[in-house]
């Protein structure tokens, strides 16, 4: 499933209400469920006192009474969060596909030594109530979701359910704030700060030692069904923006209220910025393709060689796609290097690949 329609089939339909009440039945016992064998403990001494939490989200709030042990993350890239904050799902949700347990290779040695979560798939009908209900959650996490209503209150029939903030569009969680709000249902409220300070941190030392990035505008797509450009608060744009770039100064007006949209090529002026972010099939092909359509060819963009080409399926896009608080240090350590040299002036300066 391309990149741009992976997350927004996760807001179809779920099963049956028929299957639902089943789910609900067979799991009612939640709260006594011991841990994954083989997972890490569950820091309660550092949670103590952190419990009962409250948190806000599009549906309203939910209160989690203890220190949970048994989490599922619906959210597609909830997990990273997680294992940051020193705790192992029982259960994550496929997104990207080729990783076990659905843990990248950023945050594979927070798994210490316990066992890889079960990963749980989406058909387009929304979360696998059934499977989900079977691992005994005591949290449910869908910070970084399309979570729909129904879907939420049926899940949350079995467990505490924090959906995505209503501040945002479906998928538009900042990571920063995907990282807190997990922390708080996690008792590591003052962890998760620290770690998003952390990676900000990295963020600012990059600023700093290009200065260039200030001034010049820059902007994230893919080729999926013609051109698809990525919104401002998709986590991909906010890369950018973190960096200290600017992004097109229409581009939300054009993509409407949500994480990015298909573009007509009378509207290609949104791709003529100093930077163009490509995250494609392949480094070949899918490049050719681009090239050889006139309208983009013909942009200053691709005139004096500013693209940065970046391989979807690959760990460094993968990394890109998730944009969590494990990963971005991964992907700056790549993408940084690419960046400075579009918009170091020089039309001869080639923009490599990663060795990596």
């Amino acid at each position: 499933m391309p990149r741009a329609t992976r997350a927004s089939r996760l807001s179809g339909l779920l099963a049956s209400v028929v299957l639902l009440a089943v789910a609900a039945v067979g799991c009612g016992d939640s709260d006594s469920g011991s841990p994954a064998s083989g997972a890490k403990g569950s820091d309660s001494s550092s949670a103590a006192g952190a419990f009962p939490v409250t948190l806000d989200h599009k549906y309203g709030s939910t209160t989690i009474k203890s220190d949970p042990q048994r989490i599922v993350t619906v959210g597609l890239t909830d997990q990273d969060a997680v294992l940051a904050l020193g705790k192992v799902p029982v259960g994550t949700t496929e997104w990207l596909g080729g990783y076990q347990g659905a843990v990248g290779p950023w945050a594979e040695d927070k798994l210490g030594g316990a066992a890889a979560p079960t990963v749980l798939t989406d058909t387009g009908t929304g979360p696998q109530v059934e499977k989900i209900a079977a691992l005994k959650p005591d949290l449910i996490l869908a910070v970084y979701s399309g979570l729909t209503k129904a879907q939420y209150e049926s899940l949350s029939k079995f467990a505490p359910v924090v959906a995505q903030p209503k501040a945002y569009n479906d998928y538009g969680v900042p990571w920063q704030q995907q990282t807190e709000e997990i922390g708080k249902a996690l008792g590591k409220e003052a962890e998760a700060e620290t770690l998003v300070s952390g990676v900000e941190d990295t963020f600012a030392t990059a600023k700093k030692a290009n200065p260039a990035f200030a001034g010049a505008t820059a902007v994230m797509a893919t080729p999926y069904e013609g051109t698809f450009v990525y919104g401002s608060q998709d986590t991909r744009s906010r890369i950018l923006s973190d960096l200290g770039f600017s992004l097109p100064k229409d581009l939300d007006k054009v993509i409407g209220d949500t994480f990015g949209a298909n573009i007509s090529k009378e509207r290609f002026d949104l791709l003529d910025q100093d930077v163009d972010v490509w995250i494609v099939p392949d480094l070949t092909t899918a490049v050719t393709k681009l090239h050889s359509d006139k309208i983009y060819s013909d942009l200053n963009v691709v005139k004096q060689g500013r693209e940065v080409f970046i391989q979807e399926s690959g760990d460094y896009g993968n990394a890109v796609s998730l944009s969590t608080v494990l990963s971005l240090p991964y992907v700056l350590d790549r993408l940084v290097p690419q960046l400075a040299a579009a918009v170091d002036g020089k039309t001869a300066t080639k923009v490599e690949q990663p060795a990596s």
